[in-house]
Parts: C-alpha cells; sequence; structure tokens
C-alpha cells in the first residue's frame, strides 16, 4: 500500500544541533512505520545556534528535503553591536545584563516590533510562493509544521489558506504564551500582530499539538480548537548501547544551555553549607555544567564560593551529552522561572527519564514535571527558594552515597514517551485530519 505523504515545515534540521532539532528530527525517523512518507523543508543556509554531525544517523535515508534560502538579521546584529560572531543567536536578544550597550538595546527594539512573529520573518513569503507551486505537481495528503520559529508556524497558516491541505499544527512552545516576550520590548502594535497570527493559526489548523496538559489548556483558553498533547519524548536507539558506569564521584548533572532564567543560587548555598558542615561533603561532590551557562550563573557559584565543586564542560555533541546523562550519579533539571513554568516540560527531562537516573528538579511544585516525576518515581522536584529542601536531597544523597558508592535510580512506566510511540500518535492524528480533506 502506497504511504501517504506528510510536508513537514521545520526550520531546525540536520545539522543543527540543540534539542530543537529533535522534534521534528525523531518523527520524521519513525512516520514510516506508521503509513507516512514524510517530505521536509527547511532553511539553506540557516544560522543554527549549533551544529551537530551525529544527528545524520536518525535522517531517514532517501528522504526527499526541501530548501530555500533564508535571510537572517543574526550576523548584522552581531556585526552592530560587536558580540562574538560564534555567540549563541537564541540568548544574543534577550540578555539583561545592564552593561549592555546602545546597539544591543535598539536591535532587541527592532528585533521587537519589526520581525513578527521572529528573526526568521523574511523567510515567510519566499517560501508560500515555493510551496504553493511545488504542491501542485507534487501533492501531499497533510501539512505538519513545528514552532518556534513561528515563521514555520505562519507558511503553513498561509500554505493552507492558498492549498486547503490538512495542517497539523505543533507547538514545542507557545507563542503569545511564551516567556521569551516577557523579555522583549514589543510595542502594542507588534503585539496585536503577534496576536492575529496566533488566531489565524488556530482558526485553520485542523488540530494543534503540545507538549504538555497545562499549555494545552492555556491555548484552548485564548481560542484553539482540538488540541492534543504530544511530549517531546526520547528515543531508545538512542540508549541502546549505554552501559551505566557510575563516575566514582558523587556527581549531579545538568546538560544544555543554563541561562540566567534558571539560576540554581539556592542549590549553591546549599553546596556551600554542606561542604563546611560536612568534611567529606566537598571532596566527592561535583555539580556538571555540560553546555554554555549564562555569565550571572558563574557569578552566582563564585558568590557563593562553589566554583571549585563545579565543572563547567563546553558544549559537546549529543551522543557525548548523553554519555553524561548516562553515568552521572544523578542528573539536575532547572526549569525556566518564568510565568508559564507550570506547563513547562524540557525535552531533556525526557532524556533523563530514559537514563534512570536519580534527578533533582528546580521549580514549581505541582507543575507539569512535578507530576510526571512522581508518576514515574524519578525524583524529586522543589521551588528555586526552598533552600532546605535542595539541601535536605543533597544531603541524602551523600548518606547513600555513602554507604554504597551509588546512587539508586527508581525511574518506571516511561515507555509511553518513546519516540516512536508518539509518532504513532502523530501519525494518527494526521490520518484523522487526512480523512477530511
Amino acid at each position: 500500500m502506497e504511504k501517504k505523504k506528510v510536508l513537514i515545515i521545520t526550520y531546525y534540521w540536520y545539522p543543527s544541533g540543540g534539542i530543537g532539532v529533535l522534534r521534528c528530527l525523531k518523527i520524521a525517523k519513525y512516520l514510516r512505520q506508521f503509513g507516512w512518507e514524510p517530505i521536509i523543508y527547511t532553511a539553506e543556509n540557516a544560522h543554527y545556534p549549533s551544529l551537530d554531525e551525529s544527528n545524520l544517523k536518525d535522517v531517514p535515508p532517501t528522504i526527499t528535503v526541501l530548501k530555500q534560502p533564508i535571510f537572517e538579521p543574526y550576523r548584522l546584529y552581531k556585526k552592530f553591536t560587536g558580540k562574538d560572531p560564534d555567540a549563541n543567536v537564541n540568548h544574543a536578544l534577550v540578555a539583561s545584563d545592564k552593561k549592555e550597550n546602545w546597539q544591543h538595546k535598539l536591535s532587541v527594539w527592532i528585533r521587537s516590533n519589526f520581525f513578527i512573529p521572529d528573526a526568521r520573518a523574511f523567510w515567510i513569503r519566499p517560501s508560500v510562493n515555493f510551496l504553493v507551486n511545488y504542491l501542485k505537481t507534487n501533492p501531499v495528503d497533510a501539512i505538519f509544521s513545528d514552532g518556534p520559529p513561528h515563521s514555520n508556524t505562519r507558511i503553513a497558516c498561509l500554505v493552507k489558506q492558498k492549498t486547503g491541505i490538512p495542517w497539523l499544527c505543533d507547538f514545542q512552545d507557545p507563542w503569545t504564551q511564551m516567556d521569551l516576550y516577557e523579555r522583549l520590548n514589543v510595542s502594542k502594535l507588534a503585539w496585536a500582530k503577534h496576536k492575529k497570527m496566533e488566531q489565524e493559526a488556530f482558526q485553520m489548523a485542523d488540530t494543534v499539538t503540545i507538549v504538555s496538559e497545562t499549555w494545552k489548556k492555556d491555548l484552548e483558553k485564548i481560542g484553539a480548537k482540538n488540541v492534543s498533547v504530544l511530549p517531546w519524548g526520547y528515543d531508545e536507539d538512542d540508549f541502546k548501547h549505554a552501559n551505566f558506569a557510575p563516575d566514582w564521584k558523587l556527581t549531579l548533572t545538568h546538560t544544555g544551555l543554563l541561562g540566567q532564567d534558571r539560576n540554581p543560587e539556592n542549590l549553591f548555598v546549599a553546596m556551600r553549607e554542606l561542604s563546611e558542615e560536612v568534611e567529606e561533603f566537598k571532596q566527592v561532590f561535583k555539580l556538571q555544567l555540560v553546555g554554555e551557562v549564562d555569565l550571572k550563573v558563574r557569578q552566582t557559584a563564585q558568590k557563593h564560593k562553589v566554583t571549585a565543586l563545579i565543572d563547567y564542560i563546553p558544549q559537546v555533541p549529543r551522543n557525548e551529552a548523553l554519555k553524561y546523562v548516562v553515568n552521572t550519579q544523578a542528573l539536575l533539571l532547572l526549569l525556566n522561572d518564568a510565568g508559564n513554568i507550570m506547563g513547562r516540560i524540557p525535552g531533556k527531562f525526557f532524556e533523563y527519564l530514559a537514563a534512570r537516573r536519580p534527578i533533582l528538579c528546580l521549580g514549581a511544585v505541582g507543575s507539569d514535571v512535578d507530576k510526571l516525576m512522581q508518576s514515574t518515581k524519578a525524583g524529586k522536584s522543589v521551588s528555586y527558594q526552598d533552600k532546605n529542601a535542595i539541601k535536605a536531597q543533597l544531603r541524602a544523597w551523600y548518606e547513600e552515597y555513602k554507604k554504597t558508592g551509588i546512587i539508586e535510580g527508581k525511574t518506571t512506566d516511561i515507555e509511553e514517551f518513546t519516540n516512536k510511540n508518539l509518532t504513532k500518535k502523530v501519525a494518527n492524528l494526521l490520518d484523522k485530519i487526512a480523512k477530511t480533506k
């Protein structure tokens, strides 16, 4: 039986690194098993925050990948502000350092009010024109878009308007409810444009997916229909050959970008106090921060005199990062300390689950992550402000480590979160909307 075809509109694709690329990459990897042939539409010469050649292993063989040139303002921004050309573009425009120069402040204002919905806005119109012409001679049964960047969402919305092809609109993060806008200087006119585009997407989409139950309810409150939860998930293939070889030290590991909106100050305080109270603690404990760490986070660690207890490990390819995740004694998960924290479930959380190491999550108690932590017995969730609870968890791990040299993980019942099972859910949604064609 001939497979149905789905056009996947995504800015992030191989050789992009980072977590954002995994959403569409993993879905495309498994879709063929459920009767769908993916066709990728992505940007040519995109300005990715990082590159990762190890992602090539997940690109399906003989897959059709369509690319169109994209103009992005980040190189101009970096040249204008004097920033490092290799600086991470995802964080360049949202820094709140008081020392930022006038060029940065002007750039933030321009980004906030003229690049709508985001800095890839110049890619929208050429993409729509290209795809509408392509689809005339290369028909597909459905469209899948993934945002952010919500330029992807806008492209899919306009293509749906012009072609009528059924559309699954996926959100890794919300649009107008995203905490990014708390750090941008958006005018009332620009904000109105964002809301208008978002509402058009809700009206045109045949079905909507988003990563958490709380964010699902948030979308429904502002008009989204037919919304389903589609978590990030983990790929069993990434852990197939992982053998737990624990560090001899009591290591607590965080992987990925660590921004100032996740500054774990009370963790540093707890580390310092335990080091002062228990002589051996500072000899055996190590906090591993794998990936880019914001300067303010480093300065906070220095202020509390715990730098000697921290290993700063530069960003590594994802396959290497997963080795740190699997072989650590425990894992640290930090939620963005922002208004939408209750529904935020970072993609790395599911890979932490797959590693089956105990997790300490700093974020809102009662959040969607907290509920998943409890149902899977993966670890403990405490608030950023609860220094005593953080300290108690570190002490408990230290006491367990002293006895056996190993902190036991108790994670269970996570099979529903495999990328293969989640892709089956995507395929079922595509089957449903394709029947209404």
